[in-house]
């Protein structure tokens, strides 16, 4: 089979197919899809409530993201976390051209127990934002290839090939068990690893209450010992980290205008709706309804962040 053609352009043409996939129980739903031809730009200090993701096909540039510079440069994939402010400089002598795509990802109620899930769960809590993902072009171009001729069954063929770029960009940015883990050295003491079983609990139940006794019960420490260990080695209470990532889920679950704000409340553990927009509101200094209007994306201003 001879490689596509088609001009990289009409990547964006996916953008008027409503695509959408399950992954081990997680949900991705597409919002948008992009290009930029290489030349020089610069997108400016923003945020998402939800993922976005780019994949350098020429040139070079800067990932700004949290305050540190990455390099990026053709062959990259660099990642977007809900909530963390970013921009990208392309570099002036090597233009970036960039594909790019995002979506919200909502985790199962109850997390299962498959490989996918597992690498799902270690992207959304990663830490990692760039890395070479060579392979991944071929990917965009059959993506290119299958909206633009759209043959019988292209959908069909779209929807796989979506699950293999979502999959892709997780197993890029994330370290999973039997690779070598960068972050390994910081959780080798006996607090980070109960630490880090204790974040698992409240992201495999979020949907749901969680006494602290069940939480405490999880890690096989009294109650105080466990909220003191906790907050020891992450800096947080549990109750704020719980309250951030539910919140965080609630921010991409409303972007879809069929939930009510009452269904994305119960689907994240508020039962009281009115509880649920007080604390949205405080947390985001928006109401669910303004925070929905808005699209989940925020300017953050021109400067260098």
């Amino acid at each position: 089979m001879s490689e596509p053609s088609l001009p990289r352009q009409r990547f964006i043409e996916l953008r008027h197919v409503p695509l959408q996939c399950e992954l081990d129980g997680s949900v991705a739903k597409m919002r948008s899809w992009g290009f930029i031809e290489p030349e020089w730009w610069r997108n400016y200090l923003h945020v998402h409530s939800f993922y976005e993701v780019c994949y350098a096909f020429a040139g070079r540039g800067v990932f700004r993201i949290d305050q540190a510079d990455v390099p990026v440069q053709a062959g990259d994939v660099f990642v977007a976390r809900p909530g963390r402010p970013h921009e990208i400089v392309s570099d002036d002598v090597a233009p970036l051209g960039i594909y790019f795509w995002s979506y919200t990802l909502i985790p199962p109620a109850q997390q299962t127990a498959g490989e996918i899930g597992e690498l799902l769960r270690r992207f959304r809590s990663g830490t990692h934002v760039a890395n070479p993902a060579p392979a991944m072009a071929r990917t965009l171009a059959l993506m290119t290839e299958e909206v633009t001729t759209r043959a019988p069954g292209y959908v069909t063929v779209l929807q796989g090939l979506l699950a293999k770029l979502l999959i892709d960009t997780a197993r890029a940015v994330t370290d999973m068990p039997g690779t070598p883990p960068v972050e390994a050295a910081r959780l080798t003491d006996d607090a980070s690893l109960l630490a880090r079983d204790i974040q698992r609990y409240l992201q495999d139940n979020y949907a749901r209450p969680i006494a602290m006794r069940d939480i405490a019960a999880q890690v096989h420490l009294s109650e105080r010992h466990t909220r003191r260990l906790f907050q020891q080695v992450t800096g947080q209470t549990i109750k704020q980290y719980l309250t951030a990532y539910r919140l965080q889920i609630a921010a991409q679950s409303l972007l879809d205008p069929r939930l009510s704000i009452a269904d994305v409340a119960q689907a994240c553990g508020y039962r009281d709706v009115r509880y649920f927009i007080t604390l949205f509101r405080r947390h985001t200094g928006q109401t669910p309804d303004a925070f929905r209007r808005r699209g989940g994306t925020e300017f953050l201003g021109s400067g260098e962040g």
